[in-house]
């Protein structure tokens, strides 16, 4: 298949399987030659298998060729280089294969509902934010917002928000926090030995140890996680 975006555009993807990638970035950005619109995020377009063998033995030859060093002289067959390579991708846009994966794959509105997800929970590191609050914002439906998290993270909206909530603990304990029960039970990890193993397992380390380091390195408490609250 082909990605095609341009200056602006967005692309996140989760690979399942070992895949091959080829990056391409023109400058000026590529505007003439009637390949398809990419809108605000990168398209993406499955190609015939005829198509994808010649471009991918194009693409070869191109990275064997510059490679090597050349001299002043050899490096005037640039033009003739992009030219070629243009050409193969010409020609692989003129063998799309319609695709209905491809259909879901460049929708615009789960994106955008996974941007949204994102733009929230990087502005509001203060206390945590759970599923239902979360949508609410974003104002869509829960499984929707699952949907959007699992497609482009690849992960349950629950492990999603519950990794989040683990990584402003620990930037609480680097900072100097109070203690570690103040600050799991601030981030709403009230399971105690729970939060301790999950903890663990995703940096390595005890809470207790992370929160030690800092005050050896003498980083002085954090302020309360909750902030000021008005009634």
């Amino acid at each position: 298949m082909i990605v095609l975006g341009g200056g602006g555009a967005f692309y996140t993807s989760v690979e399942e399987t070992p895949r091959q990638y080829v990056s391409m970035m023109f400058t000026p950005e590529i505007v003439d030659r009637g390949w398809p619109e990419p809108g605000l995020h990168f398209s993406i377009h499955e190609i015939s298998q005829r198509a994808q063998d010649r471009l991918r033995e194009v693409v070869r030859q191109v990275l064997l060729v510059t490679s090597d060093q050349v001299t002043i002289a050899e490096f005037a067959t640039g033009a003739a280089i992009k030219e070629t390579l243009l050409t193969a991708i010409d020609n692989a846009f003129a063998e799309i294969v319609p695709a209905k994966w491809t259909t879901r794959a460049n929708t615009t509105r789960q994106f955008k509902v996974f941007n949204d997800a994102r733009a929230i929970l990087a502005g509001d590191v203060a206390h945590p934010i759970y599923s239902g609050e979360l949508a609410r914002q974003i104002g869509v439906s829960v499984r929707t917002l699952h949907d959007a998290i699992q497609r482009y993270r690849g992960i349950s909206l629950h492990r999603y928000l519950r990794l989040r909530r683990l990584w402003l603990v620990r930037q609480q304990l680097l900072a100097g926090a109070p203690s570690v029960k103040a600050c799991a039970l601030a981030y709403g990890f009230w399971h105690l030995s729970d939060f301790s193993r999950s903890y663990r397992s995703q940096f390595g380390e005890a809470p207790s140890e992370t929160l030690a380091v800092s005050r050896r390195a003498g980083v002085g408490p954090a302020e309360p996680a909750g902030g000021k609250h008005e009634s």
